[in-house]
C-alpha cells in the first residue's frame, strides 16, 4: 500500500511542477491530517485556548503555496519533511509572538516547549506499549503513569525522538530528514532513548545517574 501512495505522491508532485492547480490542491490534502497531528503535539498547552491547530496549518499553506514552485524545482526534501518544516516555522512564529520569547535556533532537539497533558500522556501509552505493559486494565494505568515521570526526566534529545515516532509517527527516514542526521543515526538514537528511558523506569524510586 505504502509503494502505491507514493507512486501516488509522486504523480501528483509531478503534475504539481507542470502548473495543475488540481493536483497541487490534492497534494497539498494528503498532509493537511498529518501537519495538523503535528500542531497538536506541539503547541504550548498555554496557547491552545487562543490557537486551533488547523488555523496553524492554515497560516502555513499560505508560506507552502507561496514557496512551493521553488520546492518543485529543486526538491531539496521529500515532501512530508519540507511541509512540516515549513509549518514548524509557522508554529514557532506564533509562540514568539505570543509569547513574547526569542527562540533560536529552529531545532526540535532544542524546542523546550512542555508537551500538553492529552500529548504526555498518548505518548506513556504508545512507549509503555512498545516496554511490553501487562494488559490488565489497572496495572496498564499505573505503567503509563510510571512512564510519564520518566519521559519528564528524559534528555531533551531522547524525547524527542520519541514524541517524532510515537506521537508524529514519522519514519526514520522522515526523522533524519527532520533532525538532519543520517537514518542509522536516527535508529541508533531511537535504541538510545528507550535504553535510558528503561534505566530511568528501573531507578524511578532511587536516585538516577547523568
Amino acid at each position: 500500500m505504502a509503494d502505491v501512495e507514493d507512486q501516488q505522491t509522486e504523480d501528483l508532485i509531478r503534475r504539481a511542477a507542470k502548473g495543475d492547480a488540481v493536483a497541487t490542491e490534492h497534494l497539498l490534502a494528503r498532509y493537511r491530517g498529518r501537519l495538523r497531528q503535528m500542531v497538536v503535539v506541539r503547541l504550548d498547552p498555554r496557547l491552545a485556548a487562543r490557537l486551533d491547530p488547523s488555523d496553524v496549518v492554515q497560516e502555513a499553506f499560505v508560506e507552502i503555496t507561496r514557496r512551493l514552485p521553488e520546492y518543485l524545482r529543486t526538491r531539496p526534501l521529500a515532501i512530508y519533511p519540507w511541509l512540516r518544516q515549513i509549518t514548524w516555522e509557522q508554529l514557532m512564529h506564533l509562540h514568539v509572538r505570543h509569547l513574547a520569547k526569542k527562540r533560536t535556533p529552529l531545532r526540535e532537539d532544542s524546542w523546550p516547549a512542555a508537551l500538553s497533558d492529552a500529548s504526555a500522556v498518548q505518548l506513556a501509552e504508545r512507549v509503555a506499549a512498545v516496554q511490553g505493559s501487562p494488559s490488565r486494565q489497572a496495572i496498564r494505568k499505573e505503567v503509563q503513569e510510571r512512564v510519564r515521570r520518566a519521559l519528564e526526566r528524559l534528555e531533551p534529545h531522547h524525547r524527542e525522538i520519541l514524541i517524532l515516532r510515537y506521537l508524529e509517527q514519522l519514519s526514520n527516514q522522515e526523522i533524519a530528514a527532520v533532525l538532519r542526521i543520517r537514518e542509522g543515526a536516527t535508529r541508533m538514537r531511537h535504541l538510545r532513548a528507550l535504553e535510558r528511558l528503561r534505566e530511568l523506569l528501573g531507578n524511578e524510586d532511587g536516585e538516577v545517574g547523568p
